[in-house]
């Protein structure tokens, strides 16, 4: 009786001890992660290739996601614009390298193309961008999980369904013109890939290729002059000059069918588009499971914004004379376009009144 009691007291006494390293190691892996969450905000590097409605919205969609889920001091936002030069990507990614900021955003083509040279060991996340195969010369361009340290979220609207608009809206035009930039491969992607489409429908495409602004106005009057209706897929160099587009094709009568809101909001007549602000948040939905090691960069699939809007410019429509089905929703324009276009108005209706008198 008296060994049994012996024992039992060992045995509680080695019992306690087991639960107090237990207890020790519990409150230690405690404090580690406490020090790890204290270390500071994550430090993020976003390089925006020009500004433009789009890309602002889907910086923003990014950003906001980030905040939500780490708060306003839980993430620190590095933002360079490069004001749609590209070799301003590669001086802004490679600040960012030199920081060894927590992850990147690149917005827009030239944005990934210059951080996926400039680094492959920060995590990258694109936004923005039609084809990552295509952008980075990789064997597929099928956009699933390109491996490595690049991932991030497709801009593409269905190049099928975006011909059926186009059938839609003009089904008794013959030639078709596809206006877009030589230097942006995604924009050499998806007209060779809608041309096929539109064959299909027994259009006759012609391609019209402009290698920068300079020569932007001579080449969509040349495609005018040869077609009944444009089409322009998502082009940044187009993009950010929608206006020099919008004053030869509105004089010309040739309505333009957009691949993105913004250029059809600047030059177009109707789109088939995703939400970029939408685009933006899914691509910081990535972010968060890296930065939080819920994933891996190189084991995450392109994401694709699927919510798909068909939009339409009044304006442009009414100036053209084109009625579009009641299923299209009517772009708004923001407050500042909005009082541009007012001024413009009241200007014109002045110099009417003293042409008049």
């Amino acid at each position: 009786m008296r060994f049994c009691a012996i024992f039992d007291r060992k045995g509680n006494t080695d019992m306690k001890k087991i639960l107090a390293i237990v207890l020790a190691l519990l409150m230690m892996l405690t404090m580690s992660a406490m020090a790890s969450a204290s270390d500071g905000p994550y430090n993020v590097g976003i390089c925006q290739l020009a500004p433009h409605p789009a890309l602002d919205a889907a910086t923003q969609g990014f950003k906001d996601a980030l905040v939500e889920a780490f708060g306003e001091d839980g993430v620190v936002f590095d933002e360079g614009n490069a004001g749609g030069d590209t070799a301003n990507c590669t001086t802004i990614i490679d600040g960012f390298v030199a920081n060894s900021v927590d992850l990147i955003l690149a917005n827009a083509t030239p944005a990934v193309q210059a951080a996926a040279s400039a680094t492959a060991d920060i995590p990258v996340l694109g936004t923005a961008v039609t084809n990552y195969g295509v952008a980075l010369e990789l064997d597929t361009t099928e956009d699933k999980v390109l491996g490595g340290n690049v991932s991030g979220t497709s801009d593409l609207a269905p190049l099928d369904q975006q011909a059926e608009m186009l059938q839609e809206l003009f089904p008794d035009a013959k030639n078709v013109g596809l206006l877009y930039c030589s230097a942006e491969a995604n924009s050499v992607y998806q007209v060779e890939t809608i041309k096929g489409f539109l064959e299909d429908m027994d259009y006759e495409c012609e391609m019209y290729a402009f290698n920068d602004v300079n020569d932007l106005q001579a080449v969509t009057q040349n495609a005018c002059d040869n077609s009944d209706v444009l089409y322009i897929p998502t082009d940044n160099t187009a993009a950010n000059n929608t206006s020099t587009i919008a004053d030869v094709v509105i004089p010309a009568g040739v309505p333009v069918v957009a691949g993105e809101e913004g250029i059809c909001e600047g030059c177009g007549v109707a789109t088939l588009s995703i939400s970029y602000y939408e685009l933006g948040q899914i691509t910081g939905e990535m972010a968060v499971q890296i930065l939080t090691g819920e994933k891996d960069v190189s084991e995450m699939a392109i994401g694709f914004d699927t919510t798909l809007d068909k939009l339409y410019n009044p304006d442009n429509c009414e100036a053209l004379g084109i009625e579009v089905p009641e299923d299209y929703t009517a772009i708004e324009k923001d407050d500042e376009d909005a009082e541009e276009a007012d001024g413009e108005e009241a200007e014109a209706d002045a110099e009417a009144e003293e042409a008049a008198e």
